[in-house]
């Protein structure tokens, strides 16, 4: 008898965030920007990471979106559609740099080579900061407001699911 092949499937669900402290949850049920990933338990499962561009603007003086999530690899472009000068960093552990000042309509790019999470902001403008979450497996989804997310064509198997 011929062994069974197994459909992708989809992993859905929804996140709820009690006792939280921040204002936007508290007050308006804001479950957004929570990152939802699975790892496979019994090795990759034949991933290979792939070099995908994801962007984070700088507009109005913030970073956006205020979360990021991409698979190691993966390039991050960060266009300047200001009026002024920006800088995007991070000096913690996640993956340290420093684009240096730019000017607007120009961009820089950072590739992140490892696992981790990336606090990023800009050296001229102290109130903007933003957050990337590098996974090392393609199964990843960031919550929309209602805390709902989606991971489609999620293969048979085992997982450790994380929330970040």
């Amino acid at each position: 008898m011929p062994a069974a092949t197994l459909a992708a499937g989809s992993v859905t669900g929804k996140v709820e965030l009690r006792d939280s402290r921040d204002p936007a949850v508290r007050n308006r049920h804001d479950y957004s920007s929570v990152v939802i990933s699975l790892t496979p338990i019994h090795g990759d499962m034949g991933w290979t990471p792939h070099q995908k561009h994801a962007v984070i603007l700088q507009k109005d003086k913030t970073f956006s979106p205020h979360i990021l999530a991409i698979p190691v690899g993966s390039f991050v472009d960060f266009p300047n559609l200001d009026p002024i000068f920006h800088n995007a960093f991070s000096s913690y552990s996640g993956q340290i740099f420093d684009v240096g000042l730019y000017p607007p309509g120009t961009s820089r790019s950072v590739r992140f080579t490892r696992e981790g999470v990336v606090r990023v902001f800009c050296n001229i403008h102290s109130s903007m900061s933003a957050m990337i979450v590098v996974l090392a497996t393609p199964y990843f989804a960031v919550t929309r407001l209602d805390g709902s997310f989606a991971l489609p064509d999620v293969p048979p198997g085992e997982y450790t699911l994380r929330v970040v």
